[in-house]
């Protein structure tokens, strides 16, 4: 069946209020009447359905039965596009090809050097649909639409579970929480003692101490004292410039949960000590980390940053992205996973009204929800809030009230908080939208985080086993009872957007994907610097945790 007819299906039905399953516009198009078939299947729907399911077209097509689709391998099985849809295949054991954004296959980190792009990877399917990831297109298969084969488990939603008040005493909560919940992953590598204890030890002995990072300061000499604080009191530690330690000292957050250990200073009178640090731990991944998988071949498809509303969303690339969803090709792309910024959002930077289409909220989430439609029904879609989104800015961000959930209720997503862990399958996937990575940015050595690469920038978020550990700097933080950006589980996958840059590699086994978004460069980005990478699909099998990326442009 010729793309262009799929297409024409789908977004017929759009247009007339409903979404569908793949499966009913594959048989709608196959009728001998579209149009007609098209008209009567509306007709007979219930009053309250949003969705055409293949029963509902099956009933109005007993009387016309649909020819029975070529062979497989018949020159007319070919999905004609229009369109360049270029691919990039990324596996843990080929080179992947990179025409923009940026990719790292390290296991432990970044690498020094960028990898060669390898043109074999990179397949030009303007005649055919191909895939260069094993599994990728699978001609002869359709959507699984056995719901009782799917599954999706939410974690760490605290939407309707907010209950802090900006009070002093919530901030406490916040941080004790935070320190809680990391130091139990780092007691176990040192011989922790907490600062009181090391206040009053005589000294001289080797010593250990898990601690929230108060502060991070230079000697004349060129040394760092970091002043940690735990629940007792605030102990400094003294990170010796030739010591292999210091290379860790320009990754650290303040805020942020660490470990050291070392030796104990000599004291006497008053002297309350310092300890002389010999290396420094992190919460981080475990070498070991071995990531769940999928029992059968199936693939979810990541993306963030639509941005409906805006005069640059590019919605011609949309209607590519979601027509490709109902081909063959992309058969077994049963989940969609979206990290934030649906819309445009008003007022989030100056003089947004400018570049704005779309200059109410509401309407942008109805248009939003419009395009929405275009993709078949029978996929499960996950979305979390961004910062232009109409919800608070202070993470973590509660879902969509209740209004906007009923506008984008036509595909029955599923709507949780910023951030969230999603399992799908039993493949984890921690999704937040990704605010921090200006701050982990801003703070950070250049080769440790850049927007060309943002990958590395999540790389550090993992390291830190929290999204936005630094209080007071860029990224608001609401105080709750528990901190809900504490990344406690290590996920299978890590999903960000909000940089609107394309990057893609693996930290110790974890996933790291950001996903770029669907708008052109706006003038504000222009000012600041930003080239977007629009436009992106990449869609992971969650069988292998291969990622496989789709340009739409």
């Amino acid at each position: 069946m010729p793309l262009e007819e799929a297409a024409t299906v789908a977004r017929r039905l759009a247009s007339l209020g409903f979404n569908a399953e793949r499966e009913a516009v594959t048989l709608l198009a196959r009728a001998s009447e579209t149009e007609a078939a098209l008209l009567a299947v509306v007709e007979s729907v219930p009053e309250d359905a949003v969705k055409i399911t293949a029963d509902h077209v099956r009933r109005v097509l007993d009387d016309d039965p649909v020819p029975d689709p070529p062979a497989v391998g018949n020159d007319d099985t070919s999905v004609s596009t229009g369109t360049e849809n270029t691919q990039e295949s990324y596996t843990a054991t080929e080179s992947a090809a990179e025409t923009e954004g940026s990719v790292d296959r390290s296991s432990d980190g970044p690498t020094d050097a960028a990898p060669t792009p390898d043109p074999s990877a990179t397949a030009e399917t303007t005649g055919t649909t191909g895939a260069t990831n094993g599994g990728a297109a699978a001609a002869e298969s359709v959507r699984n639409t056995d719901r009782s084969k799917r599954s999706v488990e939410v974690a760490g939603d605290m939407t309707g579970r907010s209950t802090g008040t900006g009070e002093y005493k919530d901030f406490v909560a916040t941080f004790r929480d935070r320190y809680e919940r990391l130091s139990g992953t780092l007691k176990g590598r040192v011989k922790h003692r907490p600062a009181r204890s090391l206040q009053q030890d005589p000294g001289g002995t080797d010593a250990g101490m898990v601690g929230m990072v108060a502060d991070i300061s230079s000697t004349s000499g060129g040394h760092w004292i970091i002043d940690l604080e735990d629940t007792t009191g605030v102990f400094p530690c003294l990170v010796m410039k030739d010591k292999p330690a210091a290379e860790l000292v320009d990754e650290i957050l303040l805020d942020e949960v660490i470990a050291v250990s070392g030796s104990l200073s000599e004291k006497s009178g008053d002297d309350r000590g310092i300890l002389f640090v010999d290396a420094i731990h992190f919460p981080d991944v475990p070498h070991t980390f071995q990531p769940k998988t999928a029992d059968r071949h199936v693939r979810a498809a990541l993306i963030s940053d639509v941005h409906v509303g805006s005069q640059e969303f590019m919605a011609d690339a949309w209607e590519r992205f979601a027509d490709w969803l109902h081909t063959e090709d992309a058969a077994e792309v049963e989940y969609l996973l979206i990290a934030g910024d649906m819309v445009e959002g008003i007022g989030v930077y100056p003089n947004q009204d400018e570049e704005l289409d779309v200059i109410d909220i509401y309407d942008q989430y109805e248009l939003f929800a419009e395009h929405l439609k275009s993709v078949p029904g029978d996929v499960e879609i996950v979305m979390i809030p961004g910062n232009h989104d109409a919800v608070r800015l202070a993470e973590p961000q509660p879902a969509f009230d209740e209004e906007l959930r009923d506008i984008m209720s036509a595909h029955d997503a599923r709507i949780v908080s910023n951030p969230s862990t999603v399992t799908v399958e039993g493949v984890s996937v921690h999704m937040y939208h990704g605010v921090s990575l200006d701050e982990v940015i801003a703070e950070l050595p250049a080769e440790k985080a850049s927007y060309d690469e943002p990958h590395k920038a999540m790389y550090q978020l993992l390291k830190k086993r929290h999204v936005a550990p630094q209080f007071g700097g860029r990224t608001r933080l609401a105080p709750e009872e528990r901190d809900y950006l504490v990344m406690e589980e290590v996920p299978a996958i890590f999903h960000t957007g909000h940089v609107h840059k394309l990057g893609y590699g693996k930290y110790r086994n974890v996933l790291a994907v950001n996903s770029g978004c669907w708008q052109e460069q706006t003038g504000f980005q222009q000012s600041v610097g930003i080239e977007p990478d629009h436009a992106y699909a990449p869609v992971v099998d969650l069988d292998t945790l291969d990622l496989t990326v789709y340009n739409f442009n």
